[in-house]
């Protein structure tokens, strides 16, 4: 019997649609869907060809969270010896490093319900857009549990730090305006919008300067940990490097005959 397709991937013109399919029971997770998705993810950031990531959810949802229905913390660990549950966990938490960390530009199409390590994925993201329909919540006090998937890490950094500790510490929903309003997500569409727009973003990121692109987010990435003049010397290098690259002067070429640049990513 085959396995369960919990976790699509599709992949076309550079562009990877990462949707979560259990929507019976708001693409929850649990350990087939967190095995599938870690594949997924580990598979489009192991491809130089990927520009872009679209991560969604199949129906009404994004992802609700662990499914609560299989126990605390959606039985992700059941089944496993106490000592290495943590271990298995930290394994499945990878997926929001890919998101965070991966070459492609990573971007969260927040369809509908987005809780607690939902959430958290949807944070480890570059960028977020929202349906008009989607709900948030932070989620995890009101299950008894502290949080994973990074979102302790991420959302103090996209919403800053006393909005994030009231969101973990007072747990209530919140609605797209409010998420549009305090910056978690960049714009908000009316629902049919919503992938036409994402995905019509991601196929610019996906027609831009490869190396221009990736040497962006790692700039950024290592901007978070980096003092200033550490990130002047990374921007430097890096800089020089798509100065340098036939993408380079290929834009500069193009700027200047006014026609549309061919990237070849080198």
């Amino acid at each position: 019997m085959s396995e369960p397709e919990l976790v699509q991937l599709r992949v076309q013109d550079g562009v990877a649609a990462v949707t979560l399919n259990r929507p019976e029971r708001l693409n929850s997770m649990t350990a087939d869907l967190l095995e599938q998705a870690t594949r997924a993810l580990e598979t489009v950031a192991a491809d130089p060809s990927i520009r872009a990531v679209v991560l969604t959810g199949a129906g009404r949802a994004f992802c609700a969270g662990g499914d609560l229905s299989r126990g605390a913390g959606g039985g992700v660990t059941d089944g496993v010896d106490p000592e290495s549950r943590a271990g298995l966990l930290r394994r499945f938490m990878e997926t929001s490093k890919l998101l965070h960390e991966m070459p492609a530009v990573t971007i969260a199409a927040i369809n509908g319900a987005c809780a607690g390590a939902g959430l958290s994925w949807a944070c480890a993201c570059d960028l977020r857009y929202a349906s008009a329909k989607a709900k948030f919540n932070v989620a995890f006090l009101n299950a008894g549990l502290s949080g994973d998937f990074g979102g302790t890490w991420t959302l103090p950094r996209i919403i800053g730090y006393g909005r994030a500790r009231e969101k973990y510490l007072v747990s209530e929903p919140f609605d797209a305006a409010e998420a549009e309003r305090i910056g978690l997500v960049s714009r908000v569409f009316d629902a049919d919008r919503l992938l036409p727009e994402v995905f019509g973003i991601a196929g610019k990121i996906a027609t831009a300067a490869p190396l221009a692109v990736s040497r962006i987010k790692q700039n950024l990435v290592d901007s978070e940990f980096a003092d200033f003049g550490r990130s002047l010397d990374l921007e430097a290098r890096r800089h020089t490097e798509c100065v340098e690259s036939d993408d380079g002067r290929e834009a500069a070429r193009a700027f200047v005959e006014k026609r549309v640049p061919q990237f070849t990513g080198r």
